[in-house]
């Protein structure tokens, strides 16, 4: 079985009107916490302060050479030894190809080993069943339910936040990565 080559890079000044198309797609805008139309003031805002904040990192996500997502850590916080995440697939055609797990994967490693943080943590509203899902099967733990945290379409939704500690990625990983591998993907030992 052969798996899209993917490859997250860093974020690039010329990524920036990609992402302002990605965030404004309605399949995209659905998961984010604000659903309402990106306007390029406040787009450029938003990447001047992204590629600003040393406690942010972000990588566009590549399937086989193309453009395809956007992967990013926030709050990261060394004292802590914490940082959250997120992550999308803008392209549509590209789900269902393992590219989601390959990414989560990728930053896990990235956050436990080259970071060598304690902690990544997410937040996925709670009708995000597929993308919850994956992180638990990643060895994520649920451990907050945000009641009516945010609004999307005008009304008030739950989100699920989910935290996996460096002990639980050492009791999974092993698990994770062969998954993977099973699916073609190639990756370090």
């Amino acid at each position: 079985m052969s798996a899209p080559d993917v490859v997250l890079r860093p974020l690039e000044e010329g990524d920036r009107d990609r992402l302002l198309a990605w965030r404004n797609q309605p399949e995209v805008a659905r998961w984010m916490y604000s659903d309402h139309q990106i306007t390029p003031e406040e787009h450029a805002r938003w990447f001047a302060a992204a590629v600003a904040d040393p406690r942010r990192r972000y990588w566009v996500i590549e399937a086989d050479g193309r453009p395809v997502g956007l992967a990013n850590l926030y709050d990261l916080s060394p004292e802590h030894a914490r940082t959250a995440w997120a992550y999308y697939l803008a392209d549509p055609s590209t789900r269902g190809q393992g590219i989601g797990a390959f990414v989560e994967y990728w930053v896990i490693e990235h956050v436990f080993g080259e970071l060598g943080l304690n902690k990544l943590w997410c937040e996925v509203l709670v009708d995000n069943e597929p993308v919850w899902r994956l992180h638990e099967g990643f060895g994520f733990q649920r451990e907050a339910l945000f009641r009516r945290h945010v609004r999307k379409d005008g009304a008030p939704a739950d989100v699920v936040g989910l935290g996996l500690l460096a002990s639980d990625w050492a009791a999974t990983r092993a698990a994770s990565r062969a998954r993977l591998v099973s699916r073609g993907f190639e990756l370090p030992a």
